[in-house]
C-alpha cells in the first residue's frame, strides 16, 4: 500500500553563494547533472540573462533563476523508497535501450535522483529523492551508514567463508574490501543464503568479494539501509518516506559519523 508523499520544506542558507547548476538542483527542480545540460542549451536566464556556464555563482533566495522563461521557485523535499526489480539499471536514461528505474516512478517524480546505485543485477530498497544534500550525506564514505544485503550464492557457506568476507583482502586493482559482518540465513542442497552487511560501499563490493573466492552470485537484494527497512513493499512498488523514519535516518548518520568504518586499515 502506497503512503502519503511527505515533504518538508528544504532549508537554505540565505545569500549563499553556489554554482547555478547546484542552486537548480537545490530548489528541487532537476538533478544537478540535468541542470547543467538546461544551463548549456541556453535554456536558463539569472536575473533575466542566458547563462551558458553551469558554475556561473547564485544567490539562492535573492537571484532570480529562470528555465524555460518560467521563475523556478523552491520545492518541497521528497524522499521516495523503490523496490528495484532485478534487470533494470539506476539512470534516467539508456544507451542500451534497457529499462531504468524511472519506469516505476509515478509520472509527475519522474525528476527525482537516485540515492547511489544498485547494478542490473541487484535488486532492493533504493532511495530517490530531489535533496541532493541529503543523498550525499547517504553515500558520504564517512558517514558508514549500515546497508543490509541478502545474497543467494551457489556454495553451502561455513564459518571460514564468513571469516574470509569479515576479515577482508586487497583486491588485484588495489581496494581493500571487507564486510561489516556476515551470517548464513538458511541453505539448500547446493545454495546458501547469506546476509551481509557493508557501512562502505565500493562499486561492485559483494559480488567482487565473492568472485574472488570462486563463488557465483545467483541474487543480491538490498533489504536495508541504516534503520530503514524494504519490509514488505511489492517488487517494482514506490512508497515515500514518512517522518520517522528519515528522522531515523538522519538519526543514523549522525551516530555513524562519529566512528570510522569497520575496514578501516
Amino acid at each position: 500500500m502506497k503512503r502519503k508523499l511527505h515533504s518538508d520544506k528544504r532549508k537554505v542558507t540565505p545569500l549563499k553563494k553556489v554554482g547555478l547548476a547546484r542552486a537548480i538542483s537545490k530548489l528541487g527542480y532537476c538533478s544537478r547533472s540535468q541542470a547543467a545540460d538546461l544551463i548549456r542549451a541556453g535554456r536558463v536566464k539569472l536575473n533575466g540573462s542566458t547563462r551558458r556556464d553551469p558554475e556561473t555563482p547564485v544567490h539562492i533566495g535573492k537571484d532570480r533563476i529562470e528555465i524555460d522563461g518560467q521563475r523556478v521557485a523552491r520545492s518541497s523535499t521528497i524522499y521516495l523508497v523503490l523496490n528495484k526489480p532485478h534487470g533494470v539499471v539506476t539512470t534516467a536514461s539508456d544507451e542500451k535501450g534497457r529499462e531504468t528505474v524511472y519506469s516505476y516512478l509515478p509520472e509527475d517524480l519522474s525528476w527525482l535522483a537516485p540515492v547511489g546505485r544498485l547494478d542490473k543485477a541487484s535488486e532492493g530498497l533504493l532511495l530517490l529523492t530531489n535533496d541532493s544534500e541529503w543523498a550525499a550525506r547517504i553515500t558520504a564514505p564517512e558517514s558508514h551508514l549500515d546497508k543490509t544485503y541478502h545474497v543467494q550464492i551457489v556454495a553451502i557457506a561455513d564459518n571460514a567463508l564468513l571469516e574470509t568476507l569479515q576479515k577482508g583482502f586487497t583486491a588485484a586493482d588495489g581496494d581493500f574490501l571487507c564486510v561489516k559482518r556476515a551470517g548464513i540465513l538458511r541453505q539448500g542442497g547446493r545454495n546458501s543464503w547469506l546476509e551481509i552487511v557493508l557501512d562502505e560501499g565500493k562499486n561492485r563490493h559483494i559480488r567482487r568479494m565473492l568472485e574472488h573466492e570462486n563463488i557465483e552470485v545467483l541474487r543480491l537484494i538490498r533489504v536495508a539501509i541504516g534503520p530503514l527497512s524494504l519490509g514488505d513493499l511489492p517488487k517494482g512498488a514506490t512508497r515515500s518516506l514518512d517522518q520517522k523514519e528519515k528522522q531515523a535516518l538522519d538519526h543514523a548518520m549522525q551516530v555513524r559519523e562519529t566512528g570510522p568504518a569497520s575496514c578501516a586499515r
